[in-house]
């Protein structure tokens, strides 16, 4: 359907704006199938509707997309090959935006990081500063991201000289296994610890 319907893919992109977390997660997962199947016929489309995203991260665009980094890099995940060029400028969101955009935008970011981390190649050595620096942030889902996207980029190392982080009882909300669940950055922490995965 999303082949031959173009409005299923800016109806997806408007459903991440549900305050529902669970309508939203599931809209950018659905993203980023749709787009797979959109790109064979027509990669120009869904290439706008990377671009329409990187806009709505704007103020300037009028109508922030407060998921936007999520749905970028679900899209990027997808076709790396097809949008290769989307991959750094998904990646570094983290470092580019303006410190007054990044505090609405970093949990996002961070996500981005992760999810993209075993395409990143080169770029993540770069980024590992910045995702370390975020363990310290005062916001709990924030610090969480960092731990999972540490993990997903297997910088193990970062995770090990914070052991403070184990337990820490911050509260989390993590898609994974297409449910939200809430969890804690020390749940989180050990877990990348122990080798296991808290799934994305």
């Amino acid at each position: 359907m999303a082949v031959t319907r173009n409005r299923v893919l800016p109806t997806l992109v408007s459903l991440t704006f549900d305050a529902d977390l669970q309508i939203c997660w599931r809209a950018i997962e659905a993203l980023g199938l749709a787009t797979s199947r959109v790109t064979e016929s027509n990669p120009g489309f869904v290439r706008e509707q990377l671009r329409r995203l990187y806009w709505l991260i704007s103020e300037e665009s009028g109508g922030i997309c407060w998921r936007a980094p999520e749905a970028m890099a679900e899209i990027v995940f997808r076709q790396p090959k097809q949008f290769a060029d989307y991959l750094p400028i998904t990646l570094f969101l983290l470092v580019t935006l303006e410190e007054e955009d990044l505090g609405h935008f970093r949990s996002g970011a961070l996500w981005a990081v992760g999810r993209l981390a075993g395409l990143a190649g080169d770029h993540l050595e770069e980024l590992l500063p910045a995702v370390t620096a975020a363990l310290g942030d005062a916001d709990p889902q924030v610090r969480g991201l960092a731990v999972w996207a540490l993990q997903q980029a297997g910088a193990h190392q970062a995770l090990v000289e914070r052991a403070d982080l184990l337990t820490d009882q911050g509260s989390v909300d993590f898609y994974a296994d297409r449910l939200i669940t809430r969890v804690t950055v020390g749940e989180l922490a050990r877990r990348a610890l122990s080798g296991s995965s808290a799934g994305g």
